[in-house]
């Protein structure tokens, strides 16, 4: 493919960030390397991995529920790139976004059988990759409660966070249930 001669109405690129700076809503500047902006960054690499996990999971309730958590992690950044009082309004993670997630993890944890010994992660691939998902999740959770100590955190973000990794869990066991190869368990010896 030859590159176009005209150059396209809006790039993907601005050349902002060229000096090693990102901008928060509200317009203040920040180091790339900030600990808000990589707590943020972790949660959108936790997207992408739900965005992989959407691609290999049939038509369904984890299909969809997944894409509603990769809309809500969306809220979850715009939470963590609005620093200023007077910024402009993002949405909010509010309490129903965490009793959702508690109804999911419910409602599945119903159909599976009582877990008796630690997991191995694996199985399926939409299991494995959620048990992936939930690793970046737990990650992301330690870094967002790294950042509360020196910042100011809505606790509803905290809350949904801490549900969203044990529902991530309970959908790996969840879509691992039928498969053939179950995933290990751990036996002491």
């Amino acid at each position: 493919m030859t590159p176009s001669t005209n150059p396209p109405k809006a790039r993907i690129y601005t050349r902002a960030g060229d000096a090693g700076m990102t901008g928060f809503f509200g317009g203040d500047r920040v180091s790339k390397d900030d600990l808000r902006v990589d707590v943020y960054g972790t949660f959108d690499e936790l997207n992408c991995v739900l965005g992989v996990v959407r691609g290999v999971l049939g038509a369904g309730f984890l299909h969809q529920a997944v894409e509603q958590v990769q809309h809500d992690l969306f809220t979850v950044c715009a939470e963590l790139a609005t620093i200023r009082p007077d910024a402009p309004a993002v949405p909010q993670v509010l309490p129903s976004h965490v009793q959702r997630l508690e109804q999911w993890i419910d409602g599945l944890e119903a159909q599976l059988p009582e877990q008796t010994s630690f997991i191995l992660p694996g199985g399926s691939s939409a299991g494995s990759f959620l048990h992936v998902a939930r690793a970046v999740c737990r990650r992301a959770e330690r870094m967002l409660v790294y950042l509360s100590k020196t910042q100011s955190i809505h606790p509803e973000v905290l809350q949904y966070v801490n549900r969203l990794s044990d529902l991530l869990f309970i959908m790996a066991r969840f879509a691992n249930k039928d498969y053939k190869e179950q995933a290990p368990h751990y036996e002491q010896e």
